[in-house]
C-alpha cells in the first residue's frame, strides 16, 4: 500500500504540473540526476533526455500538442512495488494515460530525496495505441462475419488465398524477410489494418533457421523469446532447437494470417518521390518477376546481410574444402578428419562443438580478442526482468523504459558479475593464450552486439574443451599463410586440415541496401545498426532519412518489443499523424 500511495501521489502531482505547462512546476518532481525515455507518446520519436531541467523543459514544450492526461495505475498489470534497480532502492510503478492521439503506458521509479520527498529518477512514456485504430485483439477482435456461414460465397480459406495473391492491388507495406523480425512486424501491422506482404527467398517460412548448422539451439531462455500475440507452448524446452523454431514460425504465419510469398527474392527498389511509392521488383524461384508498388519497404532480414569471405594469403591454394559458417550443416561427413575454424565467436564455437562431437580434430583460429560468457549462469543475468514474472507486456515495457545511459550502466554492472561467475573459465582460457576482453567500456557482450553485431561467444562448452586441449587454439598472427595442406606457421610448421570453416561474419545491412537500392540511397540512409550519437541503434525501429524505408532486426525479444512501435509509426504515417523527423 505504501508503494501504491506514493505512485498515485506522484502521478497526480505530475499530471497537475503538466497541465500547467510550466517547466518550473514539473522539475521539482524529479531528482537532479534523472532520466526520461519517450517512445512516440510525446515526441513521435525514440527520445532520451537526462537531467531534471532538461526533462521538465521538454515535457512542458511538448504538452501543449500532446495533451497528456488521465494518469492512473491500471488493474491487471504489475502493481507498484519496492525494487532495486541499478543499486537504487525504488518504488516502481506501471501507469497508463491518454493523449490527443491515443493511449500510452509508462514506468516511474521513485526514491526519496535528502528531504524525504519521493521524486522520480526514471520516467518512461510509450504510445500503446492510436485512438480509433486500436489493435484488433481481445474484445476488439474481428467478428468473423465476413466469412462465417457465408453460404455460396467465399469461406475463410478462399479469402486468405485471394488476400495473399495480390492480383488486384498492391500492398501498403512490403516486408523483406520472414524470420522473427518480418513475422513480428507483419503480425503487428495486420492488427492495425495495414495491408502487408512478406517475401522470403527460401522455400518455406522458417528455413532461415532450419538451414543453419545441425546442432543450433537458441542461447537464451524461452520465456523471453515469444512472438507478438502468441506465446510458445508451456511444454517446450527452455532452449529452443532451430528446427522447432522454424516450424513455429511457419505455424505462426498461418495462425496470424500473414500474407507471405516464399521462394521470392526482393531484387531492387526505386522510389517515386512524386507518388510517394516504391517500385519493388521481386524474382520468384522459377525465374519469373513481378513488380509491386508499396508505400513502405521494411527490411527485416537480420542485423547482417551477405557472408563476408576474407581474402587471406594462400587461402585459394588450399586443396581441402572451404565453407562459410552460413553453409555449415553438420560435422558428420568429416569424422576422423581435421578442421580449422577461422573465428572465435558463438557460431565458430558451436561449429567446433559439432565437429568435435563427430570425431573431427578441430582447431579454432583467433583473429581478435573475444568476450566469452557462459550461457548459464552468466548470460541469463540479462534475462532478469523477464525472470521476475508477471505479464509479458509489462516486462517488455520495463525493458523498453531504459535510456541509453542507463542501459550502459546496467551492462557494466552485470558484466562485473559475469566476470565473477566465469572467473575460472576465463582464467583457463587466458592460460592457453586465448585473447579475452569484456568489451569497450567493460560493458560486456551485449553492448558489443549493439555496437558491432559480434565479437563474443555465448559459451556452450567449447571453452572447457579448449582448456583441456580437446579443441585446438591457434592465433592468427602465428600464421604465415595458408597452403594446399592447411596453415603454414611462421615457425615453419604446418597445421594440416581437410576443412576450413570461415566463421568470419557478414557484411552489415548497408551492403544489402547498396545492392538493392543503390549507392545514392545508401548515402542518404546512412548506417544501419550500431549505436548513433544519441545512444540508440542507427535507423532501427524508427524513421530513416529516406521516406518509406524502415529496418527491424535483432533477437526475438527485440523484435517483439520494437515491432509494436514500428507498426504504430507506419500506421501513423498512413493516417498523416506522424510529426516531422
Amino acid at each position: 500500500m505504501v508503494a501504491r500511495r506514493a505512485a498515485v501521489a506522484w502521478l497526480d502531482a505530475f499530471e497537475a504540473a503538466l497541465a500547467s505547462g510550466e517547466a518550473g512546476r514539473i522539475a521539482p518532481l524529479f531528482h537532479a540526476d534523472s532520466h526520461w525515455r519517450d517512445i512516440l507518446a510525446f515526441t513521435w520519436h525514440m527520445t532520451a533526455v537526462a537531467g531534471r531541467e532538461g526533462i521538465a523543459a521538454r515535457l512542458a514544450a511538448e504538452q501543449a500538442r500532446v495533451a497528456a492526461r488521465g494518469f492512473y495505475l491500471p488493474r491487471g498489470r504489475k502493481p507498484p512495488r519496492q525494487v532495486k534497480r541499478l543499486g537504487i532502492e525504488s518504488i516502481e510503478a506501471i501507469f497508463e494515460f491518454g493523449t490527443a492521439e491515443g493511449r500510452g503506458a509508462g514506468i516511474i521509479r521513485l526514491s526519496p530525496g535528502s528531504d524525504g520527498v519521493m521524486r522520480a529518477w526514471l520516467l518512461s512514456t510509450t504510445l500503446e495505441s492510436l485512438t480509433g485504430h486500436e489493435e484488433k485483439i481481445g474484445d476488439n477482435r474481428p467478428t468473423g462475419a465476413a466469412y462465417s456461414r457465408n453460404f455460396g460465397g467465399d469461406n475463410w480459406a478462399d479469402m486468405r488465398r485471394k488476400a495473399s495473391a495480390y492480383e488486384d492491388r498492391d500492398p501498403t507495406v512490403l516486408v523483406i524477410g520472414a524470420a522473427q523480425a518480418g513475422l513480428s512486424i507483419a503480425a503487428r501491422l495486420n492488427q492495425l489494418g495495414v495491408d502487408t506482404l512478406v517475401v522470403e527467398k527460401w522455400p518455406r517460412i522458417g528455413d532461415s533457421w532450419r538451414r543453419r548448422y545441425h546442432s543450433l539451439a537458441l542461447h537464451n531462455s524461452i520465456h523471453l523469446n515469444h512472438l507478438p500475440y502468441m506465446e510458445f507452448p508451456p511444454t517446450w524446452p527452455k532452449y529452443i532447437p532451430k528446427d522447432m523454431l522454424g516450424n513455429w514460425f511457419e505455424f505462426y504465419a498461418d495462425a496470424m494470417e500473414i500474407n507471405c510469398w516464399t521462394e521470392t527474392e526482393f531484387v531492387r527498389g526505386e522510389w517515386d518521390a512524386a507518388a510517394k511509392r516504391w517500385t519493388a521488383w521481386l524474382r520468384r524461384s522459377d525465374g519469373s518477376e513481378r513488380s509491386l508498388r508499396p508505400r513502405h519497404l521494411v527490411f527485416a532480414n537480420g542485423v547482417s546481410s551477405y557472408p563476408m569471405l576474407p581474402d587471406l594469403p594462400g587461402l585459394a591454394e588450399f586443396q581441402g574444402e572451404i565453407i562459410h559458417s552460413e553453409g555449415f550443416d553438420s560435422g558428420a561427413a568429416w569424422q576422423g578428419k581435421r578442421a580449422l575454424i577461422l573465428g572465435t565467436g558463438s557460431s565458430a564455437n558451436d561449429i567446433a562443438l559439432d565437429l568435435h562431437s563427430h570425431g573431427v580434430r578441430t582447431t579454432l583460429i583467433q583473429r581478435g580478442s573475444t568476450t566469452v560468457v557462459s550461457i548459464d549462469p552468466s548470460a541469463r543475468l540479462n534475462e532478469a526482468i523477464w525472470d521476475e514474472g508477471g505479464p509479458l507486456e509489462d516486462c517488455d515495457l520495463i525493458v523498453a523504459s531504459a535510456t541509453p545511459p542507463l542501459i550502459l550502466k546496467a551492462y557494466k554492472s552485470v558484466t562485473q558479475r559475469m566476470l565473477e561467475l566465469d572467473r575460472e573459465m576465463i582464467a583457463g582460457l587466458k592460460r592457453i593464450g586465448f585473447k579475452h576482453d569484456v568489451g569497450e567500456d567493460e560493458a560486456g557482450h551485449q553492448m558489443k552486439y549493439f555496437r558491432r553485431g559480434g565479437g563474443y561467444n555465448l559459451d556452450a562448452g567449447s571453452s572447457a574443451l579448449m582448456i583441456r586441449g580437446e579443441l585446438g587454439l591457434l592465433q592468427y598472427d602465428q600464421i604465415e599463410r595458408f597452403t594446399a595442406e592447411g596453415a603454414l606457421l611462421k615457425d615453419g610448421s604446418v597445421v594440416p586440415a581437410d576443412l576450413i570453416v570461415l566463421a568470419t561474419g557478414y557484411f552489415p545491412q548497408q551492403e544489402l541496401v547498396r545492392r538493392a537500392l543503390g549507392e545514392e540511397m545508401l548515402a542518404r540512409i546512412g548506417p544501419v545498426w550500431g549505436l548513433g550519437e544519441d545512444g540508440e541503434l542507427n535507423n532501427m525501429y524508427k524513421r530513416t532519412p529516406q521516406e518509406g524505408v524502415w529496418f527491424i532486426a535483432g533477437g526475438l525479444s527485440q523484435c517483439r518489443i520494437n515491432s509494436k512501435y514500428l507498426a504504430l509509426q507506419i500506421k501513423a504515417t498512413e493516417l498523416g499523424k506522424l510529426g516531422p523527423l
